[in-house]
C-alpha cells in the first residue's frame, strides 16, 4: 500500500525511527533544502520519509504549477501517509506549509496520529509582510511534543516578531542564527548554511531522543 505514494525514502528500512517529512507551498520533496536535511539525518538509526502532496505530485507529471491544494485535501493526505507509513518510532516533520499542517492535525483533540512528536521546520507565522495575517494559534495549544526550528530572521515570523509568543509548553524553540526561511544565513553572520542545517539536524536527533526516553 506504502508504495502508492509519491515519496524518496532515506536511511534503513528496520530503523528504530522514522521522519515522515512534508514539503512547503512551493516546492516539492525534491527540493534542495529537504534532500540536505534529509541526507544529514537518514542513517541506520533514522528513515526519512519524504513525500509529495497531490498537488506537487501532478506537477511533477506534466510540469504544470498549480497552488497548494486546500486545507482539508491536505489533511486527508496527511493522514494517509500516517496510516501507510505507521512505526512505533514515528516523527511528523514538515517545511513551512507542511509543518503547519501536520500542527493542524492536532486541533481540536484529534490524536489518532499515533506519532511520539513534531518536527515544524520554519513555521509560516504569516505571509511576509502581511502579519496581520496570522496563523500561529495552534503552536499555544498544542500538546503533542514539538520541536520548532525557526530562522532568527524568517520573514514569516522572526525571532524578534515572536519574543513575547506564549508557546504551549510542549514546543521545544531553537533559533537559527540569522537564518531565512531556509535557515541560510548572511555572509556577514560568520555562519554558513550548512552549518545551520546541521545545526538543526543535530536538534532533531537531540529532540528525538529525548522524546522518546520520556515516552
Amino acid at each position: 500500500m506504502a508504495e502508492a505514494f509519491d515519496v524518496i525514502k532515506e536511511g534503513a528500512s528496520d530503523a528504530p525511527v522514522r521522519i515522515l517529512l512534508a514539503h512547503g507551498a512551493g516546492a516539492g520533496m525534491e527540493h534542495e533544502f529537504l534532500s540536505r536535511l534529509s541526507a544529514l539525518l537518514a542513517g541506520p538509526d533514522i528513515e526519512v520519509v519524504r513525500f509529495n502532496f497531490p498537488y506537487m505530485s501532478k506537477r511533477a507529471q506534466d510540469g504544470k504549477r498549480r497552488p497548494p491544494d486546500r486545507q482539508p485535501v491536505l489533511l486527508a493526505h496527511w493522514r494517509e501517509m500516517v496510516r501507510a507509513f505507521a512505526h512505533p518510532g514515528l516523527f511528523l516533520a514538515g517545511k513551512s506549509m507542511g509543518g503547519r499542517m501536520a500542527a493542524e492535525l492536532y486541533q481540536d483533540g484529534e490524536n489518532e496520529m499515533n506519532a511520539a512528536g513534531l518536527l515544524i521546520l520554519g513555521y509560516p507565522f504569516h505571509p511576509p509582510a502581511k502579519p496581520e495575517s496570522w496563523r500561529g494559534e495552534v503552536l499555544k495549544q498544542i500538546k503533542t511534543p514539538t520541536l520548532l526550528l525557526q530562522g532568527e530572521r524568517d520573514t514569516f515570523g522572526s525571532r524578534a516578531e515572536l519574543a513575547d509568543f506564549p508557546f504551549s509548553p510542549a514546543v521545544s524553540v531553537h533559533w537559527l542564527t540569522d537564518g531565512d526561511h531556509g535557515f541560510k544565513p548572511r555572509k556577514a553572520s560568520g555562519v554558513s548554511e550548512q552549518e545551520n542545517l546541521q545545526q538543526a539536524a543535530d536538534r532533531i536527533r537531540a529532540f528525538i531522543a529525548a522524546t522518546r526516553v520520556s515516552g
